[in-house]
């Protein structure tokens, strides 16, 4: 397969689970802000914190108001990650390979493209409550992995896809669990009150996982919510999860059923087993912040070592 071609694939899903995740992160706040007391304060910095676009956001606005942050999160074009820009990135990378999706991927691409596109002129950030919107985008994406399994061949483009699909998503819930401990740094008073536990609740609404993880565990505890976020290896929004299946297309990909044959199979396999011989409480010796904070920069070395394995095109002429 050509580089220009899997590199497209890859941040093309890539950029649809950013998407899909951005909502998530604004449905969980929302959750949570109608959930709290009347009291206590939302807080929609935390977001921005989670997300690694900090000091963008800081240089465009003075404060972390509310219509600010679901604008910078979901609409605005000077965020390269924000909802707008990544379904935008999604729809050109799609374009580069319109040859090599099908007609259904790039229909339901385009619809995206458009439902944005609209929202952004109707600036749905100014409503009260625009969770019906972020609904849309988090189905859109949702219908769009649908297509793309059902219509696409396994070959290698597929492969890449998913990769691309995996590492982002296991970037995002570790993400969207580190929301949780940035909401309880200025009040680590309430660890185990009901707000608490209503935060925790949102949390695993937030990814889909509130249902699988009552059957597993039943009643509410921080350290199964993070164990089951972390390390099942069932759930396929757990990071172990995510790692396990990146791993297996990266394999077929390359064609070696174990070990490593190059940089990202040896990153990403290190990385994996990292979780795989761990348990929650050696996690949460580290602490639970400093660990996702050391996951996520492995991540991100995964992610340079598939480029520069795969898409660089200086490596390519080296290996040609």
């Amino acid at each position: 397969m050509l580089s220009r071609v899997a590199d497209s694939i890859y941040w093309m899903n890539r950029y649809i689970e950013r998407a899909e995740n951005y909502a998530r992160f604004m449905d969980v706040n929302f959750n949570l802000s109608l959930e709290l007391p009347p009291h206590v304060n939302e807080q929609w910095k935390p977001l921005i914190l989670t997300t690694g676009d900090g000091e963008l956001f800081e240089s465009l606005y003075e404060n972390a108001e509310k219509k600010k942050v679901i604008y910078f999160l979901g609409f605005d074009d000077q965020n390269p990650n924000s909802i707008y820009s990544s379904i935008v990135n999604a729809r050109s990378n799609a374009r580069h390979i319109r040859p090599e999706i099908t007609k259904e991927v790039w229909e339901q691409i385009n619809k995206l493209y458009y439902f944005v596109k609209d929202g952004r002129e109707k600036k749905v950030w100014q409503k009260k409550d625009p969770r019906a919107y972020f609904t849309e985008i988090k189905t859109g994406c949702q219908l769009l992995y649908g297509i793309f399994d059902a219509t696409i061949s396994r070959t290698d483009g597929w492969h890449f896809g998913k990769i691309g699909q995996l590492i982002e998503r296991a970037d995002k819930t570790s993400r969207v669990l580190d929301v949780k401990y940035h909401i309880l740094l200025p009040n680590t008073e309430a660890v185990g009150s009901p707000i608490d536990l209503v935060q925790w609740a949102a949390l695993l609404k937030s990814v889909s996982a509130i249902d699988m993880y009552r059957k597993q565990y039943g009643k509410l505890s921080p350290s199964d919510i993070s164990e089951f976020l972390m390390l099942n290896k069932a759930f396929p929004r757990s990071v172990l999860s995510c790692l396990m299946h990146a791993e297996q297309s990266l394999h077929t990909i390359t064609g070696s059923p174990e070990g490593y044959t190059n940089l990202a199979e040896k990153k990403l396999g290190l990385l994996k087993s990292q979780l795989e011989y761990t348990d929650i409480y050696e996690i949460f010796k580290i602490g639970l912040h400093e660990y996702l904070d050391d996951f996520q920069i492995k991540l991100n070395d995964v992610s340079t070592a598939i480029f520069e394995t795969f898409f660089s095109i200086e490596n390519i002429i080296n290996n040609s």
